[in-house]
């Protein structure tokens, strides 16, 4: 069995003013459900940015509820929720893309802490 790295994304929609708030946080819920479940990702934060103008007209629209979710998955089952945006009316625009940065912050991090442990493990070792 290979084994697949899990990658971090992120992934901004907007969803049509004329959708009651109780409906755009049921949104929201879902499609975290979806990155969840079906994705089979974990949802790392959720960004609520609220109603934004747009710098043209979308749909008939000129603004949004724009909500942007971090999450980790391994990409396998990322167009599950390229396909739920697609078929969802009430999500008008969205855009889902890995985030190298993150992933560079992350594995940095990561080694300077194994170096820093290493280095107390020797420094231990010779003490003793």
């Amino acid at each position: 069995m290979a084994y697949v790295k899990e990658r971090i994304y992120e992934s901004m929609f907007i969803i049509a003013p004329n959708v009651p708030e109780e409906e755009r946080e049921k949104l929201v819920e879902r499609v975290k459900s979806i990155i969840e479940e079906r994705v089979k990702g974990k949802v790392d934060k959720i960004d609520r940015m609220g109603m934004r103008k747009f710098a043209y007209e979308i749909k008939k629209f000129n603004e949004g509820d724009y909500t942007v979710i971090y999450f980790r998955c391994d990409g396998q089952n990322l167009q599950e929720l390229e396909n739920f945006y697609r078929i969802t009316p009430e999500i008008i625009r969205w855009q889902t893309f890995r985030r190298f940065d993150l992933e560079k912050k992350e594995r940095r991090a990561q080694r300077e802490k194994t170096t820093a442990e290493s280095s107390e493990e020797k420094e231990g070792g010779t003490e003793a």
